[in-house]
């Protein structure tokens, strides 16, 4: 039996052997110790399969599961042992992680739910295997030493970098939290792995030198190092190639930036490795070189098998946002992450960021892909409230860097990067990631709303012309308008300015889809129709403002728009003539002209005598009637319209001070307490001659506290800016209460000169 609280490394154990049966002591982990199991390799299911190899592949499949399962139910020091002596488990394991189906595989999706089960089932078994050999301490009696560990998984090749990475695009879907904390483990215990990290990067450098090599292209650091060969010209390139070769390429490219942006996003610690091989210069030159190569040669080839045509697209497209994203990751774990955790280098964080989006400037199509997935505002936004100080200059360059990327690419930018590009359903799909960098369709695809449902995958191709920026509507000034259509006449002289007009509103202003749509006679039905001589349309004046004025003085006597004929002796400048001061202000005729609607109230009569022959209705009255119905005349109707002068308007009846039983109640309890303290005060210690001070400073605090309470005074709260230790993270209130205090600390010191000089530079005083 094994020791409890010993390292496995340090137990013995006794068990019979030799040839008389004899007992020997020998340690915990030894190869005598291996159990004689046979560990079968695993096979993939093929594409085109039957019945039969369907069967064999369940019948397969089922020895691994029974296998892996009594493997994890061997004790710690027997499942050890059977892990690092036993070959054909490893093969077995490297097996899986080698053809086992990726998320993007066509083979991913088992054809019958028998299979599907059976390989979810050997998924689960080789994952609990590889974290429970990537975990040295099981429990308190169960336990390796973690130096011991870090050798024995190094030594026999249980983990290395390929494994790791295969192991995070298998299983990081899911359960990236607890792939983390097995890799991190992996990291920590045995540092050798960081070694090798560090020369595993040049080898996936070389991915792209590979991927630019076979299609005759090469990007610009790899002709700083190496000239061009003379016999360059005669490689094949993605237009040259076999349609076989370049799917072979682009499933290449496609599981290749799958799987690092998935060790990247699970292991955010080997950003630093991937950062100090200038990572992320190559990734843009990379991006900037072979992505638009292949988008053309997909588009411009023509394909016996459409929906490969359609799987290849969505390939390139999933494979240049894996590569924005891992930009994104690099910067965000090597730049953007120690400035928001604050420190002692936040400055020479800031300034290696802005250098990599300086270098990012020559790689258009790549910046304004970069941008349209992660905002550059966002993160210069994000520096200026870090670093106050940041300049200015250099940041408007390269926010005028980012607008001209977008400009040279002929696409616009959203008016809203916050605005959402995809549904969450469509983003998880790899058909979410088509042509999501330019906002296009795939080759073909018809638009939604063209009768029935949209159609999906390869059901639709090459049928349809593609839009730029999806359709939208783009507002142009009359002089870049006539510049559009003089450079697209240039071209087609035959051609009408109305034409052209129609075609350059159909394809968003952009004028290569125009050209490239003509010329290839790929126009959309609406635009085929039309006639292509049709001029432009006569440009309507506006009306006047003369004849399209409209005001309150319509129509009055002195409308000289509608009227022919003035009295123009109701028009004069100045004082009439024949006139005098005296006599304008005796002029009383405005008080005549009212004297008769006044003179009605001064009639009031007491008495009315009713004439013989008439009745009281006649004169407006009526006899008091016992059964008229009084029901509303207590109710004041009309009396809360807002434009009546009502009691009700007025302000509510308010209780005097005097009256009040509560207000009195306070006011005698404020003198019983004035009087308390007065009689303390005056029960001052005859033998004292000065009252002790520290006595008065409690009772005038209490007094303090006392009045703060009753008049509902809250204090401000706290202000934490020295937050936890380093390397521990920061909270957010700490993080605001540090920019709060940047912000605030020159407000009233060095007589306000970085207010001022704000305050000048927003006025314009200073040019920025």
């Amino acid at each position: 039996m094994a020791c409890a609280r010993v390292p496995l490394d340090e137990q013995q154990v006794t068990e019979p052997g030799g040839a008389l049966g004899k007992e020997r002591t020998l340690p915990a982990l030894h190869p005598d110790r291996k159990e004689e199991r046979f560990f079968v390799p695993y096979k993939p299911l093929p594409e085109n399969v039957s019945p039969a190899q369907v069967e064999e592949f369940l019948e397969h499949a089922k020895f691994i599961i029974e296998d892996l399962e009594w493997l994890l139910a061997l004790p710690h020091d027997k499942f050890w042992c059977q892990v690092v002596f036993d070959e054909s488990l490893q093969k077995c394991l490297d097996s899986y992680l080698h053809h086992a189906p990726r998320g993007l595989d066509p083979a991913s999706l088992p054809s019958t739910p028998v299979v599907a089960d059976t390989q979810r089932c050997v998924h689960r078994a080789v994952f609990m295997t590889f974290l429970r050999m990537a975990t040295h301490k099981e429990s308190k009696e169960n336990f390796l030493t973690p130096t011991v560990f870090g050798e024995i998984i190094y030594e026999n090749y249980l983990f290395d970098i390929p494994k790791i990475l295969d192991l995070c695009v298998l299983f990081g879907k899911g359960n990236a939290q607890l792939l983390h904390k097995m890799i991190e483990n992996i990291f920590t215990q045995q540092p050798s792995y960081y070694v090798d990290l560090d020369e595993t990067v040049p080898s996936i450098l070389q991915i792209f030198d590979t991927i630019l090599d076979k299609c005759g292209l090469q990007c610009d650091e790899a002709i700083a190092i190496e000239p061009l060969k003379l016999n360059a010209h005669s490689r094949p390139t993605a237009m040259t190639m076999s349609q076989q070769d370049l799917a072979d390429l682009v499933l290449y490219l496609c599981d290749s930036t799958t799987t690092i942006h998935s060790f990247l996003d699970i292991f955010p610690a080997a950003c630093a490795a991937f950062h100090s091989h200038g990572f992320l210069t190559r990734l843009a030159s990379f991006y900037e070189t072979a992505i638009p190569e292949l988008e053309k040669a997909l588009k411009k080839r023509d394909f016996d098998d459409k929906s490969l045509q359609e799987d290849l697209w969505k390939r390139v497209s999933h494979s240049g946002r894996k590569m924005v994203e891992m930009a994104h990751l690099l910067l965000q774990h090597t730049c953007l992450q120690p400035i928001l955790e604050g420190g002692e280098n936040i400055q020479t964080f800031a300034e290696e960021l802005l250098q990599h989006f300086t270098s990012f400037l020559p790689e258009k199509r790549f910046l304004s892909d970069y941008d349209d997935q992660f905002p550059i505002a966002d993160d210069i936004s994000l520096l200026q409230q870090a670093l106050p100080l940041i300049d200015e200059t250099r940041t408007s360059y390269l926010l005028q860097g980012v607008q001209s990327a977008w400009d040279s690419t002929g696409r616009r930018r959203p008016q809203s990067q916050a605005q959402p590009k995809t549904s969450a359903a469509a983003q998880g799909a790899v058909g979410g990631d088509v042509a999501w960098c330019r906002g296009e369709s795939p080759p073909g695809v018809r638009e939604a709303g063209e009768g029935g449902e949209s159609p999906r995958g390869a059901e639709a191709m090459l049928n349809m012309p593609y839009k730029g920026n999806n359709g939208a509507a783009c507002s142009l000034s009359a002089g870049e308008l006539e510049s559009l259509l003089t450079c697209i006449r240039d071209l087609l002289p035959d051609l009408g300015e109305g034409f052209l007009l129609a075609c350059l509103q159909e394809y968003d202003y952009n004028t290569e889809l125009v050209i490239n749509n003509i010329l290839e006679g790929n126009l959309s039905p609406g635009l085929d129709q039309l006639d292509r001589t049709m001029p432009r349309p006569v440009k309507q004046e506006p009306p006047t403002v003369l004849t399209d004025r409209s005001n309150v003085f319509d129509d009055d006597e002195f409308d000289v728009f509608h009227r022919d004929q003035v009295d123009m002796s109701r028009i004069w400048k100045g004082r009439r003539k024949g006139e005098s001061a005296r006599d304008l202000l005796n002029d009383k005729q405005h008080i005549e002209d009212q004297r008769a609607r006044y003179h009605a109230y001064e009639t009031v009569v007491d008495e009315i005598v009713i004439e013989p022959g008439r009745t009281p209705a006649d004169y407006g009255l009526d006899d008091y009637d016992d059964d008229y119905d009084d029901t509303y005349d207590i109710n004041q109707v009309g009396a809360n319209d807002l434009d009546g002068d009502s009691l009700l308007n007025r302000r509510p009846f308010t209780v005097p001070q005097i009256l009040r039983t509560v207000g009195r109640a306070a006011l005698e309890d404020e003198e019983d307490e004035d009087e308390e303290e007065a009689e303390e005060s005056n029960a001052v210690n005859k033998d004292q001659f000065i009252q002790d001070p520290a006595l008065l400073r409690e009772r005038a605090e209490a007094r303090r506290a006392t009045m703060q309470q009753r008049r509902g005074y809250r204090p401000a709260p706290p202000r934490d800016v020295a937050g936890k230790p380093k390397g521990q993270g920061q909270t957010q209130e700490t993080l605001q209460d540090r920019r709060k205090k940047e912000v605030a600390k020159g407000r009233g010191g060095n007589h306000n000169r970085r207010s001022m000089a704000d305050r000048k530079r927003n006025k314009g005083m200073i040019p920025s």
